[in-house]
């Protein structure tokens, strides 16, 4: 019996997605869960299991192309008895001897082509496939080794070539589908909004004592380590519970105020920038959110964070910080409309108390949606961001 293999539903607008590379290849066995190919979609990229025991019999769509939602992008045949078999065209066939005589598992039917058309024993072929297999590759390499050199020839000795000025070197590389959504909806965000960016500073001192006198424990504890993001995701959720408009979005005339604090962390994935979404983070200790940051920057190494950790979220943090960043301006990922930048810390003069200090500083930034938020609202949120998190007591004590 014959199952087609489908791209499922990813749910959200996805409407297509673009198929990566093959986990397995044609005639090849897999079994129930196994992964057969990985997809694509312009959120993240997921492996696709086999949804029954068999063999694959036909890739439709390869690596590098497109297909929409619901399309057959490859078949497999089933093992069951008395159900019709799955057409292959011929192939060529190997001479019996030459299997005999040979330690080769299995010869894949494009390898056998060739070795037909050259004439290559199988023994004179090192198989490098899964399993001991025969690729078509192997039996290449196989008939250039048996092709006889070209006999010498007896030219004059040319004469130098005047040098030539080097071309200028470059690379064409496709873009990805999450590339090319990433690149449309910054443009998107920078066209279709009033964006403004907001800026302050935060003395990191009291922050960086408590991971100090407290981390040690946290992690022995909870098995993760305390970082800077979990205390920046409860000041801002503290921060969007007084100042609920940082929190909404525009749906056409109207405004839609979000009870949840839905909060998107922007990491650095294999395959771009991802923000997954710590969902109700209000609910959320430390510990908490600490897990699934740890989680998330996982599944983003290995490209292996699902749509639904993708969608929805309501705020975004965004930790330029880590790869050195001292100041920028985030751009808003709609339909959200406001974004927090993080910068990297840095041991700057000081005024306290009128006299000179050094101090740990990180530079804040708040672009936000100037249609709906206004410059007070911006500006006194990223404040109340910065005193939670210069008297981090506030956040223990929720206040």
């Amino acid at each position: 019996m014959i199952i087609d293999i489908r791209v499922p539903d990813l749910g959200e607008s996805i409407t297509e997605v673009e198929i990566g590379e093959w986990l397995v290849q044609v005639g090849d066995t897999v079994h129930l869960d196994d992964s057969l190919v990985a997809i694509e979609s312009e959120k993240a990229t997921l492996e696709l299991p086999a949804a029954q025991e068999g063999t694959l019999v036909e890739i439709v769509r390869h690596q590098g192309e497109t297909a929409r939602i619901g399309e057959i992008i490859g078949r497999i045949e089933t093992e069951r008895p008395g159900t019709r078999e799955y057409e292959k065209p011929e192939e060529p066939t190997i001479q019996p001897d030459d299997i005999t005589e040979s330690p080769v598992a299995k010869v894949m039917p494009s390898a056998a082509r060739v070795m037909a058309q050259e004439q290559i024993p199988a023994d004179q072929v090192t198989p490098t496939g899964p399993g001991g297999r025969v690729l078509k590759e192997d039996a290449v390499r196989a008939a250039e080794k048996e092709a006889p050199p070209p006999a010498e020839e007896r030219h004059p000795s040319p004469q130098p070539a005047p040098p030539l000025e080097e071309p200028a070197k470059e690379r064409r590389v496709h873009m990805s589908l999450l590339r090319r959504t990433i690149a449309a909806r910054l443009l998107q965000a920078t066209q279709s909004m009033a964006m403004l960016t907001t800026f302050n500073e935060a003395d990191m001192s009291e922050v960086k004592k408590l991971r100090t006198t407290l981390g040690p424990p946290f992690a022995e504890k909870y098995g993760v380590r305390l970082g800077f993001m979990s205390f920046f995701v409860k000041a801002a959720v503290a921060g969007l519970r007084d100042f609920p408009l940082v929190n909404a979005r525009i749906d056409g005339d109207d405004i839609v105020y979000r009870d949840n604090c839905d909060i998107g962390v922007a990491i650095g994935g294999g395959k771009g920038l991802v923000v997954p979404v710590i969902r109700q983070a209000e609910g959320l200790n430390f510990a908490r959110i600490e897990q699934q940051i740890a989680d998330f920057g996982r599944k983003a190494k290995d490209n292996t964070l699902s749509p639904e950790e993708l969608r929805g979220g309501t705020f975004t943090i965004s930790n330029g910080g880590v790869y050195g960043s001292m100041l920028s301006t985030p751009i808003v990922n709609p339909p959200q409309s406001a974004i927090l930048g993080l910068h990297a810390i840095k041991d700057r003069p000081v005024a306290v108390d009128g006299l000179v200090q050094i101090r740990p500083v990180m530079y804040l930034a708040l672009s936000y949606d100037h249609r709906i938020i206004d410059g007070r609202e911006a500006v006194s949120f990223l404040k109340s961001i910065k005193e939670r998190i210069e008297q981090p007591q506030k956040l223990l004590l929720e206040i």
